[in-house]
């Protein structure tokens, strides 16, 4: 029996948490959402919240260490996302904009560059552009793309 595909919501600061809600239920897919503080989550047996304490990286430690080749983790974080592509997951921005293997590199150099000029600039700086419906879209695509690959993968 091959092993269901479970999805990994990186939560703290997720946009786009119903959309994966809708995206896992069409696929019957477990959801963990890993976060270090309380909300609310659907009271649905498929959805699980994973509480973490609120040590420095907990989620993502969590959520690393159980990823791998049956699993989607969603995160806007570039440095827990190429943590989770090195353990064999397919990983989504909440943009829905893929991470990979070719890619991570790029945004983790690009990440380091802006590290460096906010550093440099004395609060001065603007921050990722607003979310939008076509990233909303866009999540719901790349998400349900990647759900129909992996359900056809044998475990």
């Amino acid at each position: 029996m091959t092993e269901p595909v479970t999805i990994l919501v990186d939560a703290d600061a997720c946009p786009v948490k119903a959309e994966i809600y809708k995206v896992a239920q069409r696929y019957g897919a477990p959801v963990k959402v890993v976060t270090n503080s309380p909300f609310r989550v659907p009271n649905d047996a498929m959805v699980e919240l994973v509480m973490v304490s609120d040590a420095f990286d907990a989620a993502d430690d969590w959520i690393a260490e159980h990823s791998g080749p049956r699993s989607v983790v969603v995160t806007g974080d570039i440095l827990l996302a190429d943590r989770c592509i090195k353990a064999g997951a397919q990983v989504l921005a909440h943009n829905g904009k893929p991470f990979d293997a070719a890619s991570i590199g790029s945004a983790i150099a690009t990440r380091a560059i802006m590290a460096d000029l906010r550093a440099g600039m004395d609060g001065v700086g603007g921050g990722p552009a607003p979310f939008s419906k076509a990233d909303r879209s866009r999540l719901l695509q790349s998400l349900d793309r990647v759900m129909v690959v992996l359900s056809r993968k044998t475990g």
